[in-house]
């Protein structure tokens, strides 16, 4: 597994929780919105996002609904629960806390070794 592939596996629950908090969502839509509010830099595939997915239905983060598109289609929808909200709630202060103390010390070694 790559870096930024471990760095997305990590993240992948805040980023969802996330936008979800925004709007109701079905899976491709939300691996548009993510590549587009990246700016392309943050890519998830909808065969990695199912499985993030099912898991935080199996913990009541979210739940699904479907919705008939057409005549033979149907798109499920994922909507976040209260239980989600407070989760992502948890898991903001926890990533900016650490990606805080990550960052002091990068910061640290950088000037480190500039001396």
């Amino acid at each position: 597994m790559g870096i930024a592939e471990g760095l997305k596996r990590g993240t992948i629950e805040i980023i969802l929780l996330s936008l979800l908090s925004q709007k109701d969502m079905y899976g491709y839509d939300i691996c548009r919105e993510i590549e587009e509010k990246s700016n392309g830099l943050y890519v998830v595939t909808e065969g990695s996002l199912y499985p993030v997915l099912y898991r935080m239905l199996e913990k009541g983060y979210i739940t699904d609904r479907s919705e008939k598109v057409g005549k033979r289609r149907t798109r499920v929808y994922y909507h976040i629960e209260q239980s989600g909200i407070d989760y992502l709630e948890e898991i903001k202060n926890e990533y900016f806390s650490l990606h805080n103390g990550i960052k002091l010390i990068l910061d640290s070694s950088a000037e480190d070794s500039e001396q």
